[in-house]
């Protein structure tokens, strides 16, 4: 669950999920480790796939229970995570061990009113999104697969931890979504 609690009426999930990086998720089953640094592109184009029909429902906007984000609200939030990735990858990629700047999804999510926003563009902003990190992955060299970069709360990451990682946050959206509540 992701959200502000004295705005959303969820409360921020504050979780360190980097631990995805060693062993499979419980809740949707994603396992970064049998994920092939070749397929990162493929699987996160794939991942956008289920996003329009989501949106195209007439309750997309609507929570399935108080505590727990529209369908409309988490593709905004899968279609920001693409962008922030996208910036985060270039960054290891052109300079030597940057440092993330923090991010927080939850203001994000209050500050941008995800659950006001028209559920068609967001569904084409987030094909775009995912689409354009995609061919990010797809364009990495072979030596550039270990170049390092820190999250701004001390996590480390490399470009194929950060894409694994990252498709992970994808993955278990989609399963947020489609499981319902």
């Amino acid at each position: 669950m992701l959200g502000r609690m004295s705005e959303t009426g969820i409360v921020p999930d504050t979780k360190d999920w980097t631990w995805v990086l060693r062993e499979a998720c419980p809740e949707c089953g994603y396992d970064a480790t049998t994920v092939d640094r070749a397929d990162l592109g493929a699987r996160i184009r794939a991942s956008a796939a289920p996003w329009a029909a989501a949106l195209a429902r007439p309750d997309a906007a609507d929570r399935p229970e108080p505590g727990t984000w529209s369908p409309l609200e988490y593709a905004c939030h899968v279609r920001d995570v693409h962008r922030i990735f996208g910036v985060r990858l270039a960054s290891m990629i052109e300079e030597d061990n940057p440092r993330f700047a923090n991010w927080d999804q939850d203001d994000t999510a209050v500050d941008d009113a995800y659950g006001e926003q028209d559920p068609a563009t967001v569904a084409d902003d987030l094909l775009a999104a995912a689409t354009a990190v995609a061919a990010q992955y797809d364009s990495v060299a072979d030596d550039e697969w270990g170049r390092p970069g820190v999250r701004s709360d001390g996590s480390e990451f490399t470009v194929e931890t950060l894409g694994r990682y990252h498709l992970h946050d994808a993955a278990h959206h989609v399963w947020d979504v489609v499981r319902g509540p």
